[in-house]
């Protein structure tokens, strides 16, 4: 018999629920004292959840329990006719629980006329991500929580394998999953295919652009693709409230603590389709995608990523001394850079990073809150809009590649892509 050794948590939990839950807990059902992973999925005018609740149903059984959140929201300024579709969704889904044999428990959580100030993805995640705290906390278990979507599908082993995974590396506060998006098919056309195929190389070579420049948080952080431990998401405040980017917002506060890691040795697809959910991401880029005269997907000079690699080269020598005293100040190539630095107030900042660092190390813990993701974000789009244009997706993709020492000659924006997930699914964390 496999005895599972999950951390367990003996400080009250319930402190995180009061402090930060949007809502009472409402599932009734009491848990299996086994249950150690639960799936939430946010669920928004979905037609057509059922080849999803498929996928996870019919994955392979890991040795604990799983259940599964469907968190069926909409605001109170949504229409009645998204009202109207959630009702029918929620109806499919309770016939296919009953002409279905279920491997795991699926609840339905009916989150309606929410809050229009925040009414969204972000706290349709986190209206589920509460429930399944509430739900370990019942057994006293650090289990571990996984966001997915409604249009999504995974492999077989997708429980397993993030069972493994968190089993084998206890210190892991959470991870980011394989993903890959469908790149061919018949169920939209042509164009939708391309399109998916440049956004998300755009993704991983933001991504490598990350790693290249040897900054500590490069991970991707799609929604569909998070997994982290209860305790570690208390720890952190919970999911936000977003209506776009709470997966971006969510997951560096988990890297933030350390020992962030990737799993790759099971995948999540992601559906390609376009959406009018979100005022950015997937969905949103392949509407505008498909809504473009444009024949090439543009993204940033790939010449950004060596300003920014130059820069995190000199954060040693900024523990010793001014920035003005680097050679990265005194090369004029780096004027923009600097020009975005002293908009972010960074020498006075710079003063008190150093004032309460005891040493280099607890420095650069200190300097990388500072310079953190959103931060290089902005930075990335201060230096497209100041000094580097946008430029077509496959050279400045094929640099990085170069870059980062994987390209093999490949012809074209799919053919990269997948270049791309090999190297990424082989160089991980």
């Amino acid at each position: 018999m496999l005895f599972l050794f999950f951390h367990v948590i003996f400080v009250p939990m319930n402190f995180y629920l009061q402090k930060y839950g949007f809502q009472n807990p409402v599932i009734n059902h009491v848990p299996s004292v086994n249950l150690e992973t639960i799936v939430v999925i946010p669920c928004f005018n979905e037609p057509d959840i059922i080849p999803s609740l498929n996928a996870l149903n019919n994955a392979d059984q890991p040795n604990a329990g799983v259940e599964i959140l469907i968190v069926i929201n909409h605001g109170e300024i949504h229409s009645e006719e998204i009202k109207a579709q959630n009702a029918k969704t929620i109806a499919q889904i309770e016939e296919w629980k009953s002409k279905t044999l279920l491997n795991f428990p699926f609840f339905i959580l009916k989150a309606f006329d929410l809050p229009k100030k925040h009414a969204g993805v972000g706290l349709a995640r986190k209206i589920g991500m509460d429930e399944a705290v509430a739900r370990f906390h019942q057994i006293q278990k650090d289990g571990i929580i996984l966001c997915f979507d409604a249009d999504a599908i995974c492999e077989p082993n997708y429980f397993l394998n993030i069972e493994k995974h968190f089993i084998k590396n206890p210190k892991s506060p959470g991870a980011a999953l394989k993903f890959a998006h469908p790149l061919e098919g018949n169920e939209y056309e042509e164009k939708v295919y391309q399109g998916i195929v440049y956004y998300e190389l755009f993704l991983r070579y933001y991504n490598q652009g990350l790693k290249y420049a040897n900054l500590p948080f490069a991970f991707h952080t799609v929604g569909s693709s998070m997994a982290v431990r209860s305790s570690a998401y208390q720890k952190q405040g919970g999911m936000n409230k977003r209506k776009a980017g709470e997966d971006f917002y969510f997951l560096h506060k988990i890297i933030a603590l350390g020992n962030f890691m990737e799993i790759n040795d099971t995948c999540v697809i992601p559906s390609p389709r376009t959406s009018d959910r979100v005022p950015f991401g997937t969905g949103k880029a392949i509407n505008d995608w498909m809504e473009t005269e444009m024949d090439d997907y543009l993204t940033y000079d790939v010449r950004i990523w060596d300003l920014l690699r130059e820069f995190v080269q000199t954060i040693p020598l900024l523990f010793e001394g001014k920035l003005e005293n680097t050679p990265f100040y005194k090369n004029p190539i780096h004027q923009y850079f600097i020009k975005f630095l002293e908009i972010n107030n960074f020498q006075e900042d710079l003063q008190g990073i150093l004032k309460n660092s005891t040493d280099i190390h607890s420095f650069i813990k200190r300097f990388y809150a500072w310079l953190s993701a959103f931060r290089i974000l902005k930075l990335v789009h201060y230096l497209r809009d100041e000094q580097f244009a946008n430029q077509p997706i496959f050279e400045q993709a094929k640099g990085m590649a170069l870059r980062n020492n994987f390209y093999a000659d490949e012809a074209d924006e799919k053919a990269l892509l997948i270049r791309y997930r090999e190297h990424e699914a082989n160089h991980h964390s």
